[in-house]
C-alpha cells in the first residue's frame, strides 16, 4: 500500500504540481483547500505526511499546526509547511508551532520530493 500525503493548499497550480510530483513517485495524494476544517480532514484521512500552506481561507496553517500538535494522535505527524512568505520570522513561527520542515514558494520539485521522503522515513 502506498504512503499517503494530505496536501492542504488553496492554489490550484501548486496542488497540481505537488500532486503530480508525488503521485509519480508512488504516493497517494489527497488534497484539501480550506483551513476551517483542515484539522478534521487530517483526522479523517490519517495521512503519513501533511503538506500545509501557511495562508489558507478560514484558518492559518500556523493555527492548524498548533491544533494538530495539541492532539495526541497527531502530535508526531510529519508536517511540511509551505509559504510564499519565506522570511526568517515566518520560519521561526512555523518551527515554534511544531513543523518538521519549512519550504518557501517557489520551491523545486526535487526539494519537495526529497523532503516528503525524509519526513515519511522518520
Amino acid at each position: 500500500m502506498s504512503k499517503q500525503v494530505l496536501l492542504i493548499e488553496d492554489e490550484p497550480n501548486i496542488i497540481e504540481a505537488i500532486s503530480f510530483i508525488l503521485s509519480r513517485d508512488g504516493w497517494s495524494v489527497k488534497t484539501h483547500s480550506n483551513g476551517a476544517d483542515a484539522v478534521e480532514m487530517v483526522k479523517v484521512r490519517k495521512p503519513d505526511v501533511v503538506i500545509l500552506d501557511v495562508m489558507l481561507p478560514g484558518k492559518s496553517g500556523y493555527d492548524i499546526l498548533r491544533e494538530l500538535r495539541e492532539d495526541p494522535d497527531n502530535a508526531k505527524l510529519p508536517v511540511l509547511m509551505l509559504t510564499a512568505r519565506g522570511q526568517t520570522k515566518d520560519r521561526e513561527i512555523a518551527e515554534r508551532a511544531g513543523c518538521d520542515a519549512f519550504m518557501s514558494k517557489p520551491f523545486s520539485n526535487a526539494d519537495v520530493l526529497e523532503t516528503v521522503r525524509a519526513l515519511a522515513a522518520k
